[in-house]
């Protein structure tokens, strides 16, 4: 029992000049960056030279007082089990080894997350890019000027304050100065387009489009009797969803633009389908008919 004391005292001596020796090249380390290698320096080299010194014989004290120690336990007929010994790995080995695995680990792991969300993720926007084309796309709702004034930096242009249902009026900027006296304009009920990106006109954001038949003449579309801001023209045979905002890249509006039409009837249409308002009727325009919608 005090072969084994001593042992493990001889260990703990060791362990505490190791880390002694840990401390003492630290501290070297921050004299270097301080004031360049020197006497200081130097003084501290010489010690950590002794101390690794001493630690070499503290070692060595203890193979043979271990060595000691089976030789007494088999002399008292204790049997001896061999123990396989881990090498330990050198600070190099572990430097060299940190936890570079588990990132390359992570990394993959985050890629393969990635890479299935976009996988997900693609069918959806697929579907979204491949939509049918038609007037359902478009979120066309009745509006009511509430304000028009003209622009001050256009001759041509109103700037409307226009309530389409919403918590806040839109404000929209129309090319209709030439078509449509103020006066006309103020308090009246329109059809707006309100998914259109919304764009700067003269240095005035314009966040919807008032819907017009024109020609050489220019009107603007009627709403049904008993039509209030907020409420959607629909089309019988078109049941889908209009687009939160119509994607210029994609080209929507250009490409049903064409098949807006006021029909012989003066009946606003989409390929013959009247503009509809749901339990109120259809939208016209006042006098024009066989003219494009714009």
């Amino acid at each position: 029992m005090d072969e084994d004391r001593r042992i493990a005292r001889l260990e703990k001596q060791i362990l505490e000049a190791e880390n002694t020796i840990k401390q003492m090249k630290s501290l070297n380390e921050i004299l270097q960056l301080r004031a360049g290698i020197g006497s200081s320096s130097e003084s501290v080299d010489s010690n950590v030279f002794e101390l690794q010194n001493e630690n070499i014989h503290l070692k060595e004290e203890v193979e043979q007082l271990k060595l000691r120690l089976v030789d007494l336990e088999t002399m008292l007929g204790i049997p001896q089990v061999s123990v396989a010994v881990v090498p330990k790995p050198t600070s190099t080995s572990m430097d060299a080894v940190p936890t570079k695995e588990p990132e390359v680990a992570k990394e993959t792991k985050t890629s393969k997350n990635i890479e299935k969300k976009k996988k997900e993720s693609k069918p959806a926007t697929q579907a979204k890019e491949t939509a049918t084309v038609d007037v359902s796309r478009l979120d066309m709702r009745i509006g009511q000027i509430l304000e028009v004034k003209l622009h001050p930096d256009a001759d041509t242009l109103y700037i409307e304050q226009i309530d389409v249902g919403e918590e806040k009026p839109r404000t929209v900027i129309s090319g209709l100065v030439k078509h449509v006296p103020i006066e006309e304009m103020q308090g009246r009920l329109v059809i707006a387009m309100c998914n259109l990106k919304p764009a700067k006109m003269r240095g005035i954001l314009s966040e919807a489009m008032v819907m017009c038949a024109s020609s050489d003449k220019v009107e603007l579309l009627i709403p049904p009797e008993g039509s209030v801001p907020g409420d959607r023209i629909i089309f019988d045979g078109y049941p889908g969803q209009p687009d939160a905002i119509l994607n210029p890249k994609k080209k929507v509006w250009e490409q049903v633009q064409p098949d807006l039409y006021v029909d012989d009837n003066k009946v606003a249409t989409y390929k013959g389908v009247p503009f509809k308002v749901e339990g109120k009727g259809e939208c016209v325009a006042p006098t024009l008919a066989k003219v494009p919608i714009k």
